[in-house]
């Protein structure tokens, strides 16, 4: 099964890759840039370019985000079992519309279940939603307001949405996985655990290929 696994930045790439070494020719690993859209278009293009040869049968969008406490503590492992676009959407006088509301587009995406509980059994990760905006959570008030609307949020990141609407309409299906580097809310940079988050990062695409590789993606129909 040939993979794509989709980063934001270049030391989360190099995590997955670290991990994974010289052997799984299967998985590609790419940096497609920070938040959604930039997310999306890597993603599609190299979706499109594998297609003319051997198309991709699962894509990956992984890397560091902001963890919501005290459901998933700095250094967690957190797997998706529902990608959320958590700012996309309107504001009005009664609050906050997702696009859906408006009659366009998703806001959510739906990992393979069989899947996010076999990574999530190797790895010891937590499940839950994890919510894709594109401006990082900075308040006690911002987090508490999109824990109001997610009530299964578990992480928060910028690219998972984006990766998500590429691999649906190249039919493929998609997973998330984020190890957590920050708590959402107030930013205190002075307790950010970057480096412990890609080093959890890792260590879960170390346990990963052989899930990959006994996962069959029928069991989900």
């Amino acid at each position: 099964m040939r993979v794509l696994v989709v980063t934001a930045v270049p030391a989360e790439r190099d995590a997955v890759t670290r991990a994974l070494g010289p052997g799984p020719g299967d998985i590609d690993v790419i940096a497609a840039g920070v938040g959604p859209a930039a997310a999306a278009a890597g993603t599609a293009t190299a979706l499109a370019l594998a297609s003319a040869t051997r198309p991709y049968a699962l894509v990956i969008s992984a890397g560091i985000g902001g963890g919501f406490h005290p459901v998933a503590p700095l250094a967690s492992l957190v797997v998706a079992d529902a990608i959320v676009a958590a700012d996309l959407g309107a504001e009005t006088p009664d609050g906050y519309l997702p696009v859906t509301a408006l009659g366009f587009g998703a806001v959510e995406h739906l990992p393979p279940a069989s899947l996010v509980r076999a990574v999530a059994g190797a790895t010891g990760a937590l499940t839950g939603t994890v919510l894709t905006v594109s401006t990082v959570t900075g308040s006690a008030a911002r987090a508490a307001e999109l824990r109001g609307r997610h009530a299964y949020a578990a992480a928060e990141a910028m690219e998972g949405s984006g990766v998500a609407e590429a691999a649906a309409l190249h039919g493929v299906p998609v997973m998330e996985i984020r190890a957590v580097s920050n708590a959402v809310g107030p930013r205190d940079r002075a307790a950010w655990r970057i480096g412990d988050a890609l080093d959890a990062l890792a260590g879960a695409f170390g346990k990963l290929v052989p899930v990959l590789e006994r996962w069959d993606e029928d069991d989900d129909h």
